[in-house]
């Protein structure tokens, strides 16, 4: 008999990914033949009946891969309990069900992907993949010399028992020539991880404000012409380049994966 761990099955059955199915395996929210589940429980899909939510689940007919450009004030789940506007509301026309493939604060805006494949999910997400992650930020105001060198190098983010991994940032609007912060200023980012808020409380930090945060690309995807609100699918090229760059990003140095960068 074939068991596997519940979030796996919950993953690749399209519901949601890994991490997340752990959290509503220890809610309560799962069941195995009408049996509340628990975290490390294993089952098969073809002798058991498994339920999230009270729906019973089951492997997608076809995989989903979409691009969404995210508008601020959306928040990144399928449901708030708070009312809040939520992402699902601008993909209600994809023809199934798909969920967030990592996420944008509710505040920040740009590209996000979405998918009902699990292991995709899985593999782009995964601390290990380091996919870079591009991003441009409106600061107030702009940083120094100083702390641009802090930025790239790593910092450590308080509540975090780890510094931040090396990343890219440079200004493309508002540097001034002395060095001296200028009242505004854009830059371009380049994450290789992806952490909570990451962005805005590496410059709180510093005392900088993140006035407006898009994300224009993930690996070999950006937003291009894509309108704010809209999806669009992936092509096979581009879901295919996403899993190359996440299969050999697992080992190597920052400085090759900047090289691997498409910009």
């Amino acid at each position: 008999m074939n068991r596997v761990r519940l979030q796996k099955l919950i993953s690749e059955c399209g519901v949601t990914s890994r991490r997340k199915a752990e959290e509503m395996i220890a809610k309560g929210r799962v069941k195995v033949n009408g049996h509340p589940a628990r975290l490390g429980d294993k089952a098969d899909l073809r002798t058991d009946i498994i339920t999230v939510d009270g729906k019973r689940i089951s492997k997608p007919q076809n995989t989903k891969y979409i691009i969404l450009n995210k508008p601020r004030g959306y928040v990144t789940t399928l449901n708030d309990e708070f009312g809040r506007k939520c992402i699902v509301e601008l993909t209600a026309d994809v023809g199934g069900r798909v969920f967030p493939v990592g996420r944008l604060d509710r505040d920040s805006e740009g590209l996000l992907l979405l998918t009902n494949d699990g292991e995709f999910a899985n593999m782009i997400i995964h601390p290990s993949s380091h996919i870079p992650k591009v991003y441009r930020a409106t600061l107030k105001p702009g940083p120094t010399d100083e702390q641009l060198v802090r930025f790239r190098k790593g910092m450590m983010l308080k509540g975090e028992s780890r510094k931040t991994a090396p990343a890219d940032i440079n200004i493309i609007s508002g540097q001034t020539d002395n060095g001296l912060p200028s009242a505004r200023a854009v830059a371009e980012i380049v994450l290789y991880e992806g952490r909570n808020r990451q962005i805005r409380r590496m410059f709180e930090q510093m005392n900088i404000k993140v006035a407006r945060l898009r994300r224009i690309a993930i690996g070999n995807v950006s937003l291009g012409g894509l309108a704010p609100g809209k999806w669009r699918e992936l092509d096979m090229s581009e879901v295919e380049a996403l899993k190359n760059l996440a299969n050999r990003s697992g080992t190597g140095t920052a400085d090759k994966r900047r090289e691997r960068h498409y910009l």
